[in-house]
């Protein structure tokens, strides 16, 4: 009997992975599982048998390969916005070059000083308002989505209608027609900004593309796609790290009173890391279809079959993180996590994550030190119906 997949997560376990993924861990390194289109992948369980295959040639990424394992019915495509992360190289790695220079840790570092201003105007905006507060609408989303337009040159007067958008394409149960147009409207959108760009360049990623247009590097509509891809993955994982580390941590307070009476940029640099391992909110796995026969811990995976590698059972791999994996211990060496993913297409946008993260984490709890739920664990809405997992709202007071 094979195993569904994506699985349920245990119901009063909501940070740990789902347990019978974990079993199957166990039992091997590799097993087949069922989609919900009747399709048999091959699942990839331990953290060993993921980094070699992340980091093999014959694994592909492109989604329109025979044999891609769907995360869902009328997934969004390369045609349809998700650009060059569902590429190979070499035009993956063409487009990648063409916008990794804002990402690099020296620029992302020349943003500190601004996103410890948004952190602290929005808490200092939380506390003038009522109580309790939606973390999330208050705070969480707001972070990352005002600097990732900073960053794009996208309006953040904008946000509510990227958000909506956003919503839908990460939501597993949205209406294939729903996810198409939302994925239309997106494009649509950030097609404009590049119009308006050609015309008037302005000192943003945006206005970069534009002159690689010029140039004849590349042509609009990938740009378009390239800015949807930073625009959704710019704010809607940040954000659910914050409100769900935030939850996770308040769930564990006595790491939490480490983490609020330390000003130690090290530790706060490693409980970054160990909440990105412990939570691993890109929960349904990364997708990949093997364009060789690739044999690996003693099975063999045929050309053209699917693979998924759900990071989050890599994460909790005990041969990995030997010192009890389930537990979130923030003094714990956990830079090595697949969080980011790894090879050539891990996460783009890591170090600006990592960075928006250790300002929050190192500023939420020490300027707020009474913060603490307003509601019962039970009572707050997972988002077990999206492709990034996290909180829809986080009810907080102090």
């Amino acid at each position: 009997m094979l195993e569904d997949f994506p699985a349920a997560r245990a119901a009063g376990c909501p940070f740990d992975p789902p347990p019978n993924l974990q079993a199957l861990r166990e039992q091997a390194p590799l097993v087949r599982v069922r989609l919900e289109d009747g399709t048999t992948p091959w699942m990839v369980t331990r953290y060993a048998e993921q980094k070699a295959l992340l980091g093999d040639k014959r694994i592909s990424a492109d989604v329109t390969r025979p044999g891609y394992p769907m995360p869902m019915a009328g997934a969004a495509t390369r045609s349809s916005g998700l650009s060059f992360i569902l590429m190979d190289d070499p035009e993956h790695a063409r487009q990648r070059r063409m916008v990794s220079a804002s990402f690099t840790i020296k620029r992302v570092e020349a943003m500190r000083p601004g996103v410890q201003k948004i952190v602290d105007d929005l808490i200092d905006k939380m506390l003038a308002g009522p109580k309790p507060a939606d973390l999330v609408e208050a705070f969480a989303l707001p972070v990352p989505s005002l600097v990732i337009c900073q960053l794009l040159g996208v309006p953040y007067e904008d946000h509510d209608f990227f958000q909506v958008n956003s919503k839908v394409l990460i939501n597993r149960y949205a209406d294939p027609a729903e996810r198409t147009a939302a994925s239309g409207r997106l494009f649509e959108y950030l097609d404009r900004l590049v119009g308006a760009k050609l015309d008037n360049p302005g000192d943003d990623l945006l206005s970069g593309l534009v002159d690689r247009i010029k140039e004849g590097e590349l042509s609009r509509v990938d740009a378009a796609q390239m800015g949807v891809l930073m625009l959704i993955a710019g704010h809607e994982t940040t954000a659910n790290m914050i409100a769900l580390g935030t939850l996770a941590l308040l769930e564990n307070p006595d790491q939490m009173t480490v983490l609020r009476e330390s000003d130690d940029p090290k530790l706060i640099a490693g409980a970054v890391e160990e909440l990105l391992r412990y939570l691993n909110i890109t929960h349904n796995g990364r997708r990949r279809v093997a364009t060789e026969d690739i044999e690996i811990a003693g099975q063999l995976i045929q050309a053209g079959e699917g693979v998924i590698m759900p990071g989050d059972i890599a994460n909790r791999d005990p041969a990995a993180f030997p010192d009890e994996p389930d537990r979130l211990d923030i003094h714990r060496n956990a830079r090595h996590h697949v969080a980011f993913g790894f090879g050539v297409h891990q996460c783009l946008g890591q170090p600006l994550a990592r960075m928006e993260l250790q300002v929050v984490y190192s500023t939420l709890y020490r300027r707020i030190p009474t913060l603490r739920l307003a509601t019962d664990l039970n009572q707050i809405p997972f988002k077990h119906d999206a492709s990034v997992y996290g909180v829809y709202e986080l009810p907080i007071t102090w």
